[in-house]
């Protein structure tokens, strides 16, 4: 699968989990946040497309949804393997 449509997935999969994605710029990679009453998942503009789909795909295992598909979990298998994962801050 190419990497547009696996980014396309994960944006899709926060929003179907009830967050608000937003891209900014600034010095961090990204993740999960409350901001007020609203669920906010913050990611890097500036990250390169793997950087994004590395933070999306980090935030999706870190909330451990039920029923995510199978095209998903493959996309986070395929970080695990990788061995993006690995660092005691993921």
């Amino acid at each position: 699968m190419k990497k547009t449509a696996q980014l396309t997935l994960l944006e899709t999969a926060i929003k179907e989990l009830g967050y608000t994605l937003r891209y900014e710029k600034g010095n961090f990679l990204g993740g999960e946040c409350r901001l007020h009453e609203n669920r906010v998942v913050v990611v890097n503009r500036f990250l390169p497309l793997e950087g994004k789909i590395h933070t999306l795909s980090k935030v999706i295992r870190q909330l451990n949804p039920p029923g995510l598909s199978k095209e998903i979990a493959a996309i986070i298998d395929n970080q695990v393997s990788e061995g993006l994962f690995s660092s005691p801050e993921n």
